[in-house]
């Protein structure tokens, strides 16, 4: 721990041997605090100094969904903090074939320290970590993707320095993705608007959750229709696939009922002049985002995409160290 005290490096420690499931079940403070240690992780990564902190750790990867930056961006984690990460596709295992997820729990907890899941049910990720006795992580679920949200809101920070005040706006499906930046958002006094088509409007309990946090950290989540609403005076523009996967047989339905709706030069000229777009990729260019857009100089995808390494070593080192 003597690299630690050098580094200055504050674990967020409330959260040793806790589950990640979503953002919904931390304080506001744990997640600020998190944001600011993947700052500093990422830092001193770059300089070199990145501390072993989970030497003989091993995290167990149970995919369902196919990946390439939560898979990697974990496994590579794993290594710069000193521990060993573990791939395991779901149709690889027992559960593949039929085997309760609560049966699967027991037993990996007793071969890993931590199991990181990207699963199609939320409520089976529940499961898991009910009859588990180590840390399961969220890594994607229908419902929500919580480490998506940390890396958001680190590359804000970076770039913006104090999140507190500014202003988010969330253009296209009220999914996943959507649940998270608006919990993530509000535990940090963000404003947040959602402009989603009818019937495309994010879960409601969801939505009443941020909303209360959001008025004890005096900020504000608004679901709308309107884009130009959304996005006028915007620090941030966010977009996500239209169409996620599982759900490819509604593709057709979904491009008509999301037109207009495309973050495009037309759209962010409401936005402040040094907004930034995000998405949390892959993207569908000239789809749900124009390709002047996603490749112009407000970009910061893929500095996004490199925080989803430094954001899942905060939560890592938090949780196992």
């Amino acid at each position: 721990m003597k690299l630690l005290e050098e580094v200055q490096l504050k674990l967020v420690s409330s959260l040793k041997g806790k589950d990640l499931l979503t953002l919904l079940d931390y304080t506001s403070e744990e997640v600020q605090d998190l944001i600011k240690l993947a700052t500093q992780l990422k830092k001193i990564t770059k300089a070199g100094r990145c501390p072993r902190l989970l030497e003989g750790k091993t995290l167990g990867m149970i995919f369902e969904k196919h990946s390439t930056r939560t898979r990697i961006s974990f496994e590579v984690g794993m290594n710069q903090l000193g521990g060993e990460a573990m791939f395991m596709h779901s149709r690889d295992m027992q559960i593949g074939r039929g085997e309760p997820i609560s049966d699967t729990g027991h037993v990996l907890s007793g071969y890993l320290d931590a199991i990181m899941i990207r699963a199609n049910s939320h409520e089976m990720v529940k499961e898991l970590a009910d009859h588990a006795s180590i840390p399961v992580i969220n890594g994607l679920t229908d419902l929500y993707h919580p480490c998506q949200a940390l890396a958001d809101l680190e590359t804000i920070a970076e770039n913006k320095g104090e999140l507190k005040g500014l202003k988010i706006a969330y253009v296209g499906d009220g999914n996943n993705v959507a649940h998270s930046l608006v919990v993530a958002a509000a535990h940090v006094g963000m404003d947040v608007v959602v402009a989603t088509p009818i019937g495309y409007e994010p879960n409601e309990e969801v939505i009443a959750r941020a909303q209360k946090i959001a008025k004890e950290n005096g900020s504000l989540v608004t679901v709308t229709t309107d884009p130009v609403a959304a996005v006028k005076n915007a620090d941030a523009v966010y977009a996500d696939v239209w169409t996620s996967m599982g759900q490819e047989e509604e593709t057709a339905k979904r491009l008509v009922d999301f037109e207009g709706y495309q973050i495009n030069d037309a759209l962010v000229a409401h936005a402040k002049p040094d907004y930034m777009f995000l998405h949390c990729l892959p993207a569908h260019r000239e789809e749900e985002v124009a390709t002047s857009v996603i490749d112009g100089p407000n970009s910061y995808i893929f500095e996004q995409a490199e925080n989803r390494l430094h954001a899942q070593k905060a939560v890592l080192a938090s949780i196992l160290a």
